[in-house]
C-alpha cells in the first residue's frame, strides 16, 4: 500500500508563500523554486514555482476552487487564537475567525497566498 509523504502546493509567489507557512511555524529549506519543509510527524509541505511545474507539464494552468485544504494542530485553544491573530496581522487573509466548533475544536480558517484553506484546530 502506498504512503503518503508529501503534499505539493504551486506557488504563484514563493516568497509571500514562505512568509505565510513560517508564521504557521513551518521553516522550509533553502530553494528558488522548489523547497520542502519536513513536519514534526515525518510528511513532507513541498512548494514549487509555477514555473517548475509548466517545465514537466507545458499545459498547466491555475485552477479555481478547493483542489487542496490544509489542516493545523494547535497545542491549545489559546494557540489557535494567537496563531490567526499573528496571520491575519502580517496581512495574510483571514477566513473565518476562531470559535467554539460544535464538535469539541477551536477552530480558525485562513488562505495562503494563493487562496489553500488552511485551518487551525484544537481541543477544547
Amino acid at each position: 500500500m502506498p504512503d503518503l509523504q508529501a503534499i505539493g502546493i504551486v506557488s504563484s509567489d514563493l516568497e509571500r508563500t514562505r512568509a505565510f507557512y513560517r508564521l504557521l511555524g513551518v521553516e522550509f529549506a533553502a530553494g528558488d523554486d522548489h523547497v520542502e519543509a519536513t513536519m514534526p510527524n515525518g510528511l513532507r509541505l513541498m512548494l514549487d514555482t509555477e514555473e517548475v511545474v509548466r517545465s514537466f507539464s507545458p499545459d498547466w494552468t491555475r485552477a479555481t476552487g478547493n483542489q487542496l485544504a490544509l489542516a493545523f494542530g494547535c497545542g491549545s485553544p489559546a494557540e489557535v487564537d494567537e496563531i490567526y491573530a499573528r496571520v491575519v496581522e502580517a496581512g495574510f487573509a483571514g477566513e473565518k475567525e476562531p470559535w467554539d466548533a460544535f464538535w469539541g475544536h477551536r477552530y480558525a480558517q485562513l488562505r495562503d497566498p494563493d487562496g489553500v484553506p488552511v485551518d487551525l484546530f484544537a481541543q477544547l
